[in-house]
């Protein structure tokens, strides 16, 4: 946001619009402001990606209307205005064509337009969300935090951490289902708390990463979230954590498989699984050889004291979370879909 979170805040709060968040633009508004809305793109929430195609006026600010977020880009918000406020020339009017393109920084930019603004409510069109929003909470959400299988599900790791952290803890995200079940359920009071690489796609992201979120927020509680997949592509990076001594937490939700490729395969391809099955090593014993201390979590009634374990422990911790197999990450807008087309299953 340029450090323009309160300039954002602000501008929302007059206007009364709803806001909605791409993926880099989490933590940017608190979770709970009751104007933010939620995730915005093929695994976001439920409200936004329907009542974008059914906005009169979208404004889009440091955003690139990338593939995530628009589905199918020739019927992504036909009948809205869009009012684009971009640091980057390039991209106004690349993707998605501007009624109005304003190349400025956000901080300059957003108090001179909340200035001109009157203060406004929509209180019916934020019920419209609120409505959607409840439909996404019976059909998925509930499942997914508390859910009554026997298996543990990603979202009820993610709902403890972010629970006994209290919104406060740097979240850093690998790629995969992982990461988009961590963006949808993390809690976050303030912001730069969440760490992701984006469209970047790049599997092996998150111990490397929480590393140097650690090292720049050393007072912060850094919670580096990964599957068992990219995990094993920086694996060796647990020799950096050993030698540098970083108090850092890694979870790890191991489902023995390339998770989101997976949930396509079986989806759309008819359960024809290639190259996704996983046979991991014992990560626990690996963590050990690099003196760092850990845990293995299989049944639920020892995850909660095993996640408060973990913050607790002085050092640098790994807790392993055995998760569901085929647990698959829901709503999901289908490529080259519309975005009001998402599914709830």
């Amino acid at each position: 946001m340029g450090e323009a979170e309160a300039e954002l805040k602000a501008f929302v709060e007059k206007s009364g619009i709803p806001a909605g968040w791409t993926l880099l633009g989490l933590s940017a508004l608190e979770t709970d402001h009751p104007l933010n809305v939620g995730m915005l793109g093929m695994h976001g929430n439920y409200a936004p990606n329907k009542l974008t195609n059914e906005c009169d006026l979208l404004i889009a600010i440091g955003m690139r209307f990338d593939d995530r977020v628009t589905g199918d880009v020739s019927r992504y918000a036909k009948q809205a205005k869009v009012i684009h406020i971009e640091i980057d020339k390039a991209e106004i009017n690349k993707n998605v064509q501007a009624d109005v393109g304003l190349h400025a920084d956000v901080k300059e930019a957003l108090p001179l337009i909340t200035k001109g603004i009157e203060k406004r409510e929509h209180p019916e069109w934020l019920q419209k969300f609120h409505a959607y929003k409840q439909t996404e909470q019976e059909v998925i959400i509930k499942k997914d935090l508390y859910p009554n299988k026997e298996k543990l599900t990603m979202g009820e790791v993610v709902r403890l951490i972010s629970e006994k952290t209290e919104g406060k803890a740097v979240i850093v995200s690998d790629v995969g289902q992982h990461q988009m079940i961590a963006s949808r359920y993390s809690k976050f009071k303030q912001s730069k708390s969440n760490i992701t690489s984006g469209g970047l796609g790049t599997m092996g992201f998150g111990l490397p990463a929480a590393m140097g979120a650690k090292l720049g927020a050393p007072d912060r509680t850094v919670v580096a979230i990964a599957g068992d997949g990219g995990f094993q592509m920086t694996i060796q990076e647990l020799g950096t954590v050993m030698q540098t001594e970083i108090n850092l937490k890694i979870v790890v939700l191991n489902n023995n498989f390339l998770g989101m490729v997976r949930q396509w395969q079986e989806l759309f391809f008819d359960k024809r699984y290639a190259s996704t099955v996983m046979t991991n090593p014992d990560f626990i014993t690996i963590a050990k050889g690099y003196g760092i201390e850990g845990e293995r979590v299989e049944v639920r009634n020892n995850l909660e004291k095993a996640v408060q374990k973990m913050l607790d422990f002085k050092g640098a911790y790994l807790l392993e979370v055995r998760v569901g197999k085929e647990d698959n990450v829901f709503p999901m807008i289908p490529t080259g879909a519309a975005v009001s087309e998402i599914r709830l299953d």
